[in-house]
């Protein structure tokens, strides 16, 4: 009697448990296919120009749509799943999304493109941070590490695997089929969410009678001109450019209201009190560094194989894969660990990791290939995804249950906006040592300097059966190209040095984390 009385509990648990897990695994891949759907884009680009005959300033709105539409769903999603439910918010998002990658595939000029991109982006900054938001809501304390494995496994994969599926598919197919491949796994995830999780909570639809409009319109209005000018300022030279000026001054002005408003309203669109929990305050900030060097390495590494390789998206899709395959690796064996051992030292161990996995990226020369990019992304892969784990339990583990949805949303949001400053910074940062690099390398290559000349006078002859007399201009354009070369990888040095060191510097920041009692590591019963 009582032996069948405990099995009965004790099933009853196995099953909602499994229920979980499936459920969870569900969101997790709604939340890799949101974050995976802006690097399949960025490294097809070229593609999509050519197929909207598009010039490359237009194109590039394809990117900036879909990010600034992201990075106001993302804040504004705690809002909304504690009205609708996690369960009717996800859903109506995944589905939405969906349908937003059919109209994309479909589009029928640029202006359409662009519209269908930002709904797009919209939808999949909801599915974002649901997902850490539903980790806590779901599993107890004990069995959390294996689900924060998952999520921070989806979130720091998809950057790194994003190049690879977009050249495949505009290699073997084309640029429709970087949309249309989100259909079928949004609408397998959207049945299996909604038949699942039934009961991980209760929407309140009190909620929309209060919303704080004035708010939501200045959140934003700040984070959509602050995602603009980040984006359009590197690439015409900033303020001198109007509506990055304006931006600006719009973005800074609805910035001051919206912090205003979050801490003098009674029911705040995206409280910002929590960033009084000091755990979860310093996690935001090395969570921003990590968006920083993570998108920023992502960034980088397929522009120098682009620009000083000429490698096609294939051929560079395969070069960043190595970086996906060591997280996914070492990601189990992180988990475990954070079980063992004190998960601030883990943290630290994991920036050290990453930090040195750049700085070897640092000694490039114009001849570097994916042998030479291999163990650097493997170390930095092993790093970043350490410290993503670890520090995202710390961060949000001492948060109040009722503060979870939010605080999900704002810890996402600081990766976002880390990697946006970051890239924006990149770009100007980039462009002022390529100019340094280029004058120094044109001042020690000046054609009155004797050696110069014997060089050109030695190009030109071996170029000029070929070209007869035009082979003495022909040989100082080669020049001029080696030049280019040589600064772009000198840039690109510095860069990676300067990314190193911004890693290094956060960990001056672990001695301000509290202990936090680790959860215990994954079991196989577990899962």
């Amino acid at each position: 009697m009582n032996a069948s009385a405990t099995t009965a509990p004790d099933a009853h648990q196995r099953a909602a448990m499994r229920r979980a897990w499936i459920g969870f695994c569900a969101l997790v891949f709604g939340n890799f296919m949101a974050i995976l759907d802006i690097q399949i884009v960025a490294s097809s680009l070229n593609e999509l120009q050519a197929g909207m005959s598009a010039s490359s300033s237009e194109i590039a709105w394809v990117q900036t749509s879909y990010l600034i539409a992201e990075v106001i769903a993302i804040p504004l999603s705690g809002y909304l799943s504690r009205m609708m439910s996690t369960r009717v918010y996800f859903v109506l998002s995944a589905v939405g999304f969906a349908f937003a990658s059919l109209m994309c595939a479909m589009a029928w000029s640029l202006p359409s493109l662009l519209v269908f991109r930002t709904i797009q982006g919209f939808l999949g900054g909801g599915m974002i941070p649901t997902t850490m938001a539903a980790l806590f809501m779901l599993f107890p304390p004990e069995k959390r590490m294996g689900p924060i494995v998952l999520v921070s496994m989806a979130s720091t994969l998809a950057p790194a695997v994003g190049p690879t599926l977009g050249g495949y598919l505009t290699n073997y197919f084309s640029w429709h089929w970087m949309f249309l491949v989100n259909l079928p796994p949004a609408l397998l995830i959207s049945s299996i969410v909604w038949s699942y999780l039934d009961q991980i909570d209760k929407p309140d639809w009190k909620l929309w009678h209060i919303i704080d409009w004035s708010g939501l319109v200045s959140m934003g209005l700040f984070l959509g001109c602050l995602e603009f000018a980040l984006d359009e300022g590197p690439r015409h030279d900033w303020f001198s450019e109007r509506s990055v000026l304006l931006a600006t001054i719009t973005g800074t002005l609805s910035a001051i209201f919206f912090f205003w408003r979050s801490f003098t309203s009674l029911n705040p669109i995206v409280n910002l009190r929590v960033f009084a929990n000091r755990n979860f305050a310093v996690g935001s900030v090395i969570s921003f560094v990590v968006g920083v060097s993570l998108y920023g390495m992502v960034y980088l590494i397929p522009l120098f194989l682009g620009q000083v390789r000429h490698f096609n998206s294939l051929q560079i899709g395969e070069t960043m894969m190595v970086m996906g395959v060591a997280m996914f690796i070492t990601a189990p064996w992180i988990g475990r660990l954070s079980a063992k051992m004190d998960t601030r030292v883990l943290v630290g161990i994991g920036l050290v990791i990453a930090s040195f996995g750049v700085w070897l990226n640092s000694h490039m020369t114009s001849a570097a290939g994916p042998e030479d990019l291999f163990w650097p992304q493997i170390l930095r892969g092993v790093g970043l995804m350490c410290a993503m784990i670890v520090m995202s339990q710390l961060a949000l583990s001492t948060l109040p249950l009722t503060e979870m949805k939010n605080g999900s949303a704002l810890f996402n949001l600081t990766r976002n906006i880390g990697g946006a400053i970051g890239l924006a910074c990149i770009n100007t940062i980039m462009d002022w040592r390529f100019a340094f690099h280029w004058q120094h390398l044109a001042a020690l290559t000046d054609p009155a300097r004797a050696p110069v000349q014997a060089m050109l006078a030695g190009s030109g002859a071996a170029m000029q059966g070929e070209l007869g007399g035009q082979s003495g201009a022909a040989a100082i354009a080669l020049l001029q190209q080696k030049i280019r070369l040589q600064a772009t990888t000198l840039a690109f040095n510095d860069m990676t040095m300067l990314l190193s060191g911004l890693i290094l510097s956060v960990l001056l920041l672990l001695p301000l984390i509290q202990k936090v009692q680790a959860p215990a590591a994954p079991s196989p019963d577990s899962h």
